[in-house]
């Protein structure tokens, strides 16, 4: 875990930025939590977003994602890499993604909790969760410090 994670629970996600769909709305939600969490964002809990594109989806490409949903930067980290690298990071969170020839992806819509150790705490499948449930576990994780 990088340094700037320590100590940190974290929420890890996968998308990409040309996602027409399940993306825009999981970033939407972590939108609302992120400003329900006020100071504690960035102090003491971090968004990580790892492109499930990293052909497309450079860091200036990310930036303006960021940027457009209204993401706070000082807590949130929108990530790239190699295929390969990618590829990793998905298998020990146990997502699963494939590019398709019309150049979508099609993957596991997955965010997990980690706690400030590092361990694996909690998951979520799909974007249809409540944001109000995914405050609370973030803040029991928290309080758990």
């Amino acid at each position: 875990m990088s340094a700037s994670l320590r100590g940190k629970v974290v929420a890890v996600t996968f998308i990409y930025n040309e996602c027409p769909d399940i993306c825009p709305l999981l970033t939407q939600k972590m939108v609302q939590v992120q400003d329900e969490l006020a100071a504690d964002f960035g102090a003491k809990v971090a968004f990580v977003s790892i492109s499930l594109d990293p052909a497309h989806d450079t860091p200036d490409v990310f930036k303006d994602y960021a940027q457009f949903w209204g993401a706070r930067l000082d807590g949130w980290s929108f990530l790239t890499g190699s295929v390969e690298a990618v590829r990793d990071v998905t298998r020990h969170y146990g997502v699963l993604f494939a590019k398709k020839a019309d150049g979508s992806v099609d993957h596991t819509q997955l965010t997990t909790l980690v706690d400030a150790e590092g361990q694996m705490r909690v998951q979520y499948l799909g974007a249809r969760f409540d944001p109000e449930e995914f405050w609370r576990d973030l803040m029991s994780l928290v309080d758990k410090e």
